[in-house]
């Protein structure tokens, strides 16, 4: 994962986008956010970590990632860069192989989504993803629980300035 080495000491002003997450304030953890810095400092995509379980590892990972982001770029089988930020976080080192996937359509508001349910070899890992209209693509990765259409209702944007730095 070459892309997440940094090349220079700049760092990222934060990505050009909004994030669609899960507002903080409406979240009972502990909340991280991540930041894909590309080697000119540009942000190649954010990731949050939510943590329901006290500490012991993040229940979920929601990435967004614009389009021409190198974590994208997936070969045959490869799991979506948040299964892999997940697994690592709960120091899961089994391998884990794409096997599968189903497109459905969901409402978000009054917006269809056509979220693609991700099958894994690690039936623990629910995933899921789905493209905005900005060519953004959203990735949500869960351990131990399902998703359920009612995550939708709760993912909203969350503005740029939130992640900021400097």
């Amino acid at each position: 994962m070459s892309f997440l080495r940094r090349h220079r000491a700049a760092t990222p002003a934060g990505p050009d986008f909004d994030v669609l997450a899960m507002d903080p304030g409406d979240w009972p953890g502990n909340l991280g956010a991540g930041l894909l810095p590309a080697p000119d400092g540009s942000c190649q995509g954010v990731f949050l970590r939510y943590d329901l379980f006290g500490g012991r590892g993040p229940a979920m990972i929601i990435g967004n990632l614009p389009e021409g982001s190198p974590a994208r770029e997936l070969s045959d089988g490869e799991v979506p860069f948040e299964v892999a930020q997940l697994l690592d976080a709960l120091e899961n080192d089994e391998d884990v192989e794409v096997t599968g996937a189903e497109d459905c359509p969901v409402m978000q508001g009054d917006n269809l989504l056509i979220v693609r349910k991700i099958k894994l070899s690690e039936s623990r890992i629910s995933c899921v993803q789905f493209d905005r209209s900005d060519n953004v693509l959203v990735t949500i990765a869960s351990w131990d629980r399902p998703i359920t259409d009612d995550l939708y209702a709760l993912l909203k944007p969350l503005p740029a300035e939130l992640f900021q730095q400097g």
